[in-house]
């Protein structure tokens, strides 16, 4: 049995489950995996082999696939090079189940630091803004005030998921990462209004003109595939190298814990199912600090009155 094999159970294991990531392990395995494993036999596969692989891939000198403008980044992150062990990982799990192997070789997994900081203050965000090119404006301003996630949730947003009646736009059930809807009402943010209704004016300039476009953000009438270049000069030229689309995640989050929003509630809006996400993204609600902090001065302001009082007491 070929490693090929035991991948290909995978693809028709995420085929028979409806996951929605089987392109991601298509793609993982061709890029990455084959060049490694293909055509290599099971039982030949080793513990070795598969630590082997993983300082190749730490040692390797990339760039953003399919952007020939992104700088060179040495080295494939921890998170990166595990969902590829993942694969192997679940192929190895799947033969072994099916009893088309005896035993499988231990997979090691690296150790993630999956704490993310980055987060845009409102200057920093318009001067991005500024950069980029007109047609993607409208989509990182729906981002960052929304905090959805720009690959799968805001770049293949349809028309029809607007209600202009009720003043809202939605996720349908399955079409995000935890599968299950969100709905963010957009009529009582002018921003984002205004972003919506300039959308649907350029729709309708283009149905016009004959083109028919059902997606909100575009480029003339066409889906955004990708701005990965276009983003990096941008977050350069407003001189803050190495941000991402997803900073604007975590942003929409804290705005929304600023401006006194419950978590429950901002964790609604943006789509995350636990609190985890604030401990993850480092956010702290600020006003409760700053009410436990003045809570102290009030504190130490009363015991030194009392010392006071009581010296005084003890003079007389």
């Amino acid at each position: 049995m070929l490693v090929d094999d035991i991948v290909q159970d995978v693809i028709n294991d995420y085929v028979a489950n409806g996951k929605r990531t089987r392109a991601e392990v298509e793609r993982r395995w061709k890029l990455h995996l084959k060049p490694a494993f293909g055509g290599r036999r099971v039982s030949s596969l080793t513990t070795a082999d598969l630590r082997a692989y993983v300082a190749k891939r730490q040692a390797e000198v990339r760039a953003d696939e399919g952007d020939e403008t992104a700088e060179a980044i040495p080295g494939a992150k921890a998170a990166t090079v595990n969902r590829e062990l993942a694969i192997l990982k679940r192929g190895l799990r799947l033969a072994l189940q099916a009893g088309k192997v005896q035993q499988v070789p231990h997979v090691p997994m690296l150790r993630e630091r999956n704490v993310r900081t980055g987060f845009f203050e409102r200057d920093q965000f318009e001067s991005v803004r500024a950069h980029l090119p007109e047609e993607i404006r409208p989509l990182v301003t729906f981002a960052y005030c929304t905090g959805w996630r720009v690959p799968s949730e805001v770049r293949p947003l349809e028309w029809r998921q607007v209600d202009w009646q009720a003043g809202t736009v939605r996720l349908d059930v399955g079409a995000t990462k935890n599968d299950e809807g969100r709905t963010f009402p957009f009529d009582v943010l002018p921003e984002l209004r205004k972003v919506l209704e300039d959308q649907r004016a350029e729709a309708d300039r283009l149905q016009r003109k004959g083109v028919l476009c059902p997606f909100v953000f575009h480029r003339d009438g066409q889906p955004i595939r990708s701005f990965r270049g276009a983003w990096a000069k941008a977050c350069k030229a407003a001189g803050v190298p190495g941000r991402i689309p997803h900073d604007f995640r975590r942003t929409a989050v804290r705005n929304l814990v600023r401006a006194g929003v419950p978590e429950r509630v901002a964790m609604q809006l943006t789509g995350h199912k636990t609190r985890s996400v604030f401990d993850r993204y480092d956010i702290v609600n600020e006003a409760d600090l700053r009410g436990a902090v003045a809570r102290l001065a009030a504190s130490g302001a009363t015991a030194n009155r009392q010392r006071i009082i009581t010296s005084g007491k003890r003079k007389a």
